[in-house]
């Protein structure tokens, strides 16, 4: 929550602060962007409802961004954000019965390139008023499903519910598209959808077949792989099917972005060779 507050204050004061520079301060290059992010996350996997394709589960975003030329940027973030599942919410008659459900607070870390639709002008501040662009990279999620049982809250992933140890680190595919509308000289907001295919069936910790009690010695574990019982239904047999492992779990993300552009000499000391070179190779790369 901390966190979330100095989020907050910045996101509502930095503009007022950027926009209160010198005019000396609009000359000094800055080909490096910061970015701070807030919105929504939805889940699609087997405890998703078929049919909701928006689910606002918290998401927080930071990020730097660095462009090569006046249309194609590099850029890294770093994600956290919530999802969540619910048998009980179906509306299908068969998945109530099933009776899973799970949350988790998830990490993504990436690295993305993007393409401009209209190019940067030769100086930061005089890129385009609106701008469109297409994303897409390689990311690492870290999540942890858990599920509430009895008043305690059980990470799923050592039950191993299934019978089987998957990974809480997995690779993910990010690709999406941007809308960016320059505020000032020094800040933009960005509105941008981002899909991510996932290399695992695990997010929801569901995929594959009922193992059946008698596989478990932990009786927890017992109950958490079929929660039928809690309705007054019977157990089902083994090998009864409990997911779907024919397609892998994954997720979008949809939010609000403030990016603000940072003075070169921030990083780089403005009397160095090296900082006079990116200087060069900065407007070499506009003309």
């Amino acid at each position: 929550m901390r966190f979330l507050r100095l989020l907050l204050v910045l996101v509502l004061f930095l503009p007022e602060w950027l926009s209160a520079q010198s005019f000396y301060a609009v000359r000094r290059e800055r080909s490096v962007i910061g970015s701070v992010g807030l919105g929504t996350a939805t889940y699609y996997g087997e405890l998703a409802n078929p049919g909701d394709y928006l689910d606002a589960k918290p998401a927080v975003n930071i990020g730097m961004q660095y462009f090569l030329n006046n249309r194609i940027s590099i850029r890294s973030d770093l994600t956290w954000f919530q999802i969540e599942g619910d048998d009980a919410q179906a509306d299908d008659a068969s998945r109530v019965r099933r009776n899973l459900s799970f949350k988790s607070s998830n990490i993504e870390l990436n690295a993305m390139g993007s393409i401009n639709l209209a190019p940067h002008g030769q100086r930061y501040y005089q890129r385009p008023r609106l701008n469109f662009y297409a994303t897409a990279g390689i990311g690492m999620l870290y999540s942890n499903p858990k599920a509430e049982y009895q008043g305690e809250t059980y990470a799923l992933q050592p039950l191993q519910t299934e019978g089987v140890k998957y990974s809480k680190f997995n690779f993910v595919i990010p690709y999406g598209l941007g809308t960016r509308i320059m505020l000032n000289p020094f800040t933009n907001l960005v509105f941008e959808g981002i899909f991510r295919l996932t290399f695992t069936d695990y997010l929801d910790d569901v995929s594959t077949v009922h193992l059946g009690s008698a596989a478990f010695s932990d009786p927890i574990a017992a109950a958490l792989s079929d929660r039928r019982p809690e309705l007054g239904l019977p157990e089902v047999a083994p090998g009864t099917q409990r997911g779907n492992p024919d397609k892998n779990d994954s997720y979008m993300i949809l939010q609000a972005k403030l990016e603000f552009y940072i003075p070169d000499d921030v990083f780089w000391n403005s009397n160095s060779k090296l900082y006079r070179s990116k200087r060069k190779a900065y407007y070499k790369r506009r003309r």
